[in-house]
C-alpha cells in the first residue's frame, strides 16, 4: 500500500510493519543509499525514534526500514517542545567529521549545492514576484548565502516528519535531507511556524541564541521557495501559486 506522496521517493507500507522506499528520479537514488550508511551509525545518538533504512534490492533500487508509529503532529504542545529541543540538540551535537565518514555530504559540497539553490530562485523564482517585494527577497537570499554549513541537520523538520503516539512524541522521520549544514535550518519551523508555547519550551530546552533565531527565520522565509520551483518542474500551477502565496507572507516575517 503506497502511503506517501513525498517529492522525492515513493513509498509503501510493506505487512503493515516495514515501509519501503524507490526514488522517483534517478538522482534519488544516491540519496537513499546515504541515508542507509548514515542512519544506523546517527540513530543511537538521538532521543527519538528515527528509520534506520537497509538495501533490499540494488537494481531497481529499493530500500526498507522498520514503521516508526504514530502521526503527524497536529496541536504541538509545552511537551512536545522539551522532546523536540532536546532531540535537535543531540542531532546537532553528534560529531560532524564522524557523520562525514559515515556518508554525509561535506561542507564544501553543502555550500555549492546552496549556491545552486539560490540562483536557482535568484532565476526562476525572483521574477515572479512583484517587483516591490524584490528587495526584501533578495536580502534574504543573501543573508543564506553566509550562513554556516558545520552542523549535522535533519533539512527538513516540518510537522509532517514529527510523528505523535499516544500524546507524546514518538519519533522524527525522512532523513532525505540530512546534510552538514546550518542548525538554524531545522529550527525554522519549530521556532517561527509552530505556537508560541512550543516555540519558546523548544528555544529553552535547546539553549537558543540570537542569532540562531535570526538565522532560522531567514530559512523559515526560504521554505515556499523550494514549493514555487517544485510547481515549475512538475508543471503544477497550484503548487506554484500556493508557493509564491508563501513566499509573499514569510517575507512579512520579522525576528521579534
Amino acid at each position: 500500500m503506497e502511503f506517501s506522496e513525498g517529492w522525492d521517493s515513493f513509498a509503501a507500507l510493506v505487512d503493515g510493519c516495514w515501509v519501503e522506499r524507490r526514488p522517483r528520479r534517478p538522482e534519488v537514488a544516491g540519496q537513499l543509499r546515504r541515508e542507509t550508511q548514515l542512519m544506523p551509525w546517527l540513530a543511537p545518538q538521538l532521543p527519538l525514534q528515527v528509520p534506520i533504512p537497509w538495501v533490499v534490492r540494488e537494481t531497481p533500487l529499493v530500500v526498507r526500514h522498520a514503521l516508526v508509529p504514530g502521526r503527524a503532529i497536529v496541536s504541538p504542545d509545552i511537551e512536545h517542545g522539551v522532546a523536540i529541543g532536546k532531540f535537535l540538540l543531540a542531532l546537532h551535537g553528534s560529531p560532524a567529521t564522524e557523520a562525514v565518514g559515515h556518508g554525509l555530504p561535506s561542507a564544501a559540497e553543502t555550500r555549492d549545492s546552496r549556491e545552486m539553490m539560490i540562483s536557482r530562485f535568484r532565476a526562476d523564482v525572483m521574477p515572479l514576484l512583484p517587483f516591490s517585494q524584490r528587495d526584501s527577497a533578495s536580502a534574504v537570499l543573501d543573508a543564506a548565502r553566509e550562513f554556516p554549513a558545520d552542523t549535522v541537520v535533519h533539512g527538513d523538520l516540518g510537522p509532517e516528519h514529527v510523528l505523535v503516539a499516544k500524546g507524546r512524541i514518538a519519533g522524527v522521520i525522512d532523513f532525505g535531507d540530512v546534510h552538514l549544514g546550518d542548525a538554524a535550518n531545522d529550527l525554522a519551523w519549530p521556532l517561527h511556524g509552530a505556537p508560541t508555547d512550543f516555540a519558546d519550551t523548544v528555544a529553552a530546552a535547546y539553549g537558543i541564541t540570537g542569532d540562531l533565531r535570526r538565522r532560522a527565520l531567514v530559512w523559515h522565509q526560504l521554505g515556499p521557495w523550494h514549493e514555487v520551483t517544485h510547481g515549475l518542474d512538475i508543471g503544477d500551477a497550484a503548487v506554484l501559486q500556493s508557493g509564491l502565496a508563501g513566499v509573499l507572507e514569510r517575507l512579512k516575517l520579522s525576528a521579534g
